[in-house]
């Protein structure tokens, strides 16, 4: 296992900063997203990371308002601002949550005017596009409805909800015309995503069958806590450009669903082993580290309650 972190580290260097926000909003928000310089520092150690990449990558997201810092004595603790809090809890809700299991059809379409200033254009789009939105055509967006409107709140927090209408839709089959079903297709790049899922169910497939094959209670914490953060990491990068298409929408061999269910049977599998590496890093600095919050334990459908 210890050949296979090596090798892997050195393979695909992770970039510190990047790192960092996986392992600090999968494994630090949890328990308040609160942590010593210290203990970062010799949590970030086994991947390479070194003191000096730690504190530079501290610094800039503290000055991108992610972070803010307490000085006690000559020792600086680290915790979420709001904004970043906010940043993390849309992110993670995304990575944990189970894949759109049903839908009814209805699409929210957003409408840009044609006027809007460009740069003002250009970072609509960039948001919508982070939210799934695909491009249908110049200033017309769609993603199949969800619950909840991400549309609206965009174009609000942009200062541009005066300059977007949002509806909703439903391809009409009788019309005879092309439907934004058929359309979905050019409107996402889904060859190249699901390229690189498969390209991390094959990094981490058989690792991962290693662990399963090995008895629970013998498994190094030090290596699942690493091996969960890359998977995590590996996982998130995908993810986030993935617009999560209700199956219905997606090619018969959609790797997204392996992916899924590989990151979260290994989720499940070590994440007590791996909170006691957490706790054990983090005590070294004198402080325990506070229990994880009830979302934890809600992930990928429900963690079991060990380690509590």
């Amino acid at each position: 296992m210890a050949r296979w972190i090596g090798r892997t580290l050195a393979a695909d260097p992770p970039r510190a900063r990047s790192l960092l926000v996986t392992v600090w909003g999968d494994a630090l928000e949890p328990h308040g997203g609160v942590v010593w310089l210290s203990s970062l520092i010799r949590l970030m150690a086994p991947f390479g990371i070194n003191e000096r990449l730690v504190r530079t990558s501290v610094f800039r997201l503290a000055a991108d308002g992610w972070l803010a810092a307490e000085t006690v004595g000559r020792q600086s603790r680290y915790h979420l601002t709001a904004s970043g809090a906010r940043r993390f809890a849309d992110a993670y809700r995304r990575i944990y949550a189970p894949p759109q299991a049903h839908w009814d059809g209805e699409w929210e379409v957003a409408l840009v005017a044609a006027d809007l200033p460009s740069a003002l254009r250009a970072q609509l789009r960039d948001e919508l596009r982070w939210a799934g939105f695909g491009a249908f055509a110049p200033g017309v967006y769609a993603h199949p409805a969800r619950e909840a409107s991400a549309a609206a709140p965009i174009a609000a927090a942009l200062g541009v909800a005066d300059r977007v209408i949002v509806l909703s839709s439903r391809d009409d089959p009788q019309s005879g015309t092309a439907t934004l079903a058929q359309a979905a297709a050019a409107a996402w790049d889904l060859p190249a995503l699901a390229a690189a899922y498969r390209r991390l169910l094959s990094r981490f497939g058989a690792v991962i069958d290693r662990f399963r094959q090995g008895d629970t209670a013998l498994l190094d914490a030090g290596q699942c806590f690493v091996v969960r953060s890359l998977l995590i990491h590996a996982y998130r990068r995908v993810l986030l450009r993935d617009p999560q298409l209700p199956a219905s929408l997606l090619p018969p061999d959609w790797p997204g669903a392996a992916a899924y269910a590989l990151t979260r049977d290994f989720y499940r599998l070590t994440h007590a082993v791996a909170e006691r590496h957490l706790a054990a890093t983090c005590a070294a600095d004198g402080d325990a580290l506070p229990p994880a919050d009830t979302a934890f334990y809600a992930r990928f459908g429900g963690l079991q309650d060990v380690g509590r």
